[in-house]
C-alpha cells in the first residue's frame, strides 16, 4: 500500500513538472518594439507581437528576433571616384529599422550586412554621378539620393532606410592642396572686389557731395542777387518818391514871396559856386557881359521858373 501511494505521488510530481515545463515552453513575452517569428515543423507559422503570446511547446519554436527600433549602422571607409575622375574616401552612418520581420529573415541571409553593403555601393554610384566640388555643396542631395536608392532596392528585404549620413569626404593631399590654393585665390579676389567697390562708393559719394554744394552755392549767390536786386529797386523807388517829394515842396514853395526870396538866395550861391569852380580850373573865364553879373544870372533864373509857374 505503501508501495502504490508513493508510486502515485512520484507520478503527481512529474506530472506537475510537465506542465510547469509546457506552461513555461509555450508562454512568451515579447517585449515592447520587438517581434519573434515562429516556425512550425520547420516552416513559417507566424509573427509573435509585443505582449503576451502562446506557442505549442516542441513543435513551435522561435527562429528569429527582430528589433523594431530604430538602428544605426557604421558604413565603413571606402574609396570612390567622382565624375571629374577625382579618388575620394568616404564613410558613413546609416540609420534604418525593420518594417516587416518576415521578409528581413526570409528575404535575405543577414540584412544588416545586406543594407551596409547597398549604402556602400549606391553610394559610389551617386559619387560617380557628381563633380569633386558639388560633393561638397550638396551633402544633403546626395545623402537624399542615397536613401531613395537604397530603399527601392531594400524592399523585398522588409528594410525602411531612414536617413544616411556622410560623415567624412577625404579628397587626396594634392588635390586638398589645390583646393586650399583655390580658396585662398577665392578670398584675395573677393577682398579685391570689396576694396573696389568701396573706392567706388567714395568716389561718388564726394562727386555727389561736390556737387550738392555747387548746387547749394549757386542758388545762394542767386538768392543774394535777388535780394540785392530787390534793395536796389527799393532804394531807387524810396530816393525817386524822394526827389518827387522834394520837388512837389519846392513847386509849392516857389509860388509864395518867401519862397521867391529863397529860390533867388540859392540860385545867387550857386552861381557864385560855380564862377568860383571855373576860376579854379582856368585862368581866363569868356562870360557874356550880361552873364557876369550874378544879380543878372538870378534874374534870367526867376523869370524862366516864372514862366514855368505860369505855365503849368
Amino acid at each position: 500500500m505503501e508501495e502504490l501511494l508513493q508510486y502515485v505521488l512520484n507520478v503527481q510530481v512529474l506530472v506537475l513538472v510537465l506542465v510547469v515545463v509546457l506552461l513555461k515552453n509555450s508562454i512568451k513575452f515579447v517585449p515592447q518594439n520587438q517581434a519573434y517569428v515562429v516556425e512550425r515543423f520547420g516552416k513559417y507559422q507566424s509573427t509573435k507581437e509585443a505582449g503576451l503570446n502562446f506557442i505549442l511547446p516542441f513543435i513551435d519554436r522561435i527562429s528569429a528576433d527582430r528589433s523594431l527600433k530604430e538602428q544605426a549602422v557604421d558604413v565603413p571607409e571606402q574609396s570612390a571616384i567622382t565624375k571629374d575622375n577625382i579618388s575620394l574616401s568616404v564613410d558613413g552612418v546609416l540609420y534604418f529599422r525593420v518594417l516587416d520581420p518576415y521578409k528581413a529573415t526570409y528575404g535575405v541571409e543577414n540584412y544588416i550586412f545586406a543594407v551596409t553593403q547597398l549604402a556602400q555601393t549606391t553610394m559610389r554610384s551617386e559619387l560617380g554621378k557628381m563633380e569633386l566640388d558639388k560633393t561638397f555643396e550638396e551633402r544633403d542631395v546626395l545623402n537624399t539620393n542615397i536613401v531613395a536608392a537604397i530603399n527601392e532596392a531594400a524592399g523585398p528585404w522588409g528594410i525602411q532606410v531612414l536617413r544616411y549620413e556622410i560623415k567624412d569626404i577625404v579628397p587626396p593631399q594634392s588635390v586638398m592642396e589645390a583646393m586650399e590654393a583655390q580658396m585662398k585665390a577665392e578670398r584675395v579676389k573677393r577682398a579685391q572686389i570689396l576694396e573696389s567697390e568701396g573706392d567706388r562708393q567714395a568716389a561718388i559719394n564726394r562727386a555727389e557731395g561736390k556737387k550738392a554744394s555747387v548746387v547749394l552755392a549757386a542758388e545762394a549767390d542767386k538768392e543774394e542777387q535777388v535780394l540785392r536786386a530787390e534793395g536796389e529797386a527799393k532804394a531807387i523807388v524810396a530816393v525817386a518818391s524822394a526827389q518827387a517829394e522834394a520837388l512837389r515842396k519846392v513847386g509849392e514853395a516857389a509860388v509864395t514871396e518867401e519862397g521867391q526870396k529863397a529860390i533867388q538866395l540859392d540860385l545867387a550861391t550857386k552861381a557864385i559856386e560855380a564862377k568860383h569852380a571855373i576860376a579854379k580850373e582856368s585862368s581866363v573865364v569868356l562870360l557874356p557881359d550880361s552873364a557876369t553879373d550874378v544879380s543878372a544870372v538870378v534874374a534870367q533864373a526867376m523869370t524862366i521858373i516864372q514862366k514855368l509857374s505860369k505855365g503849368s
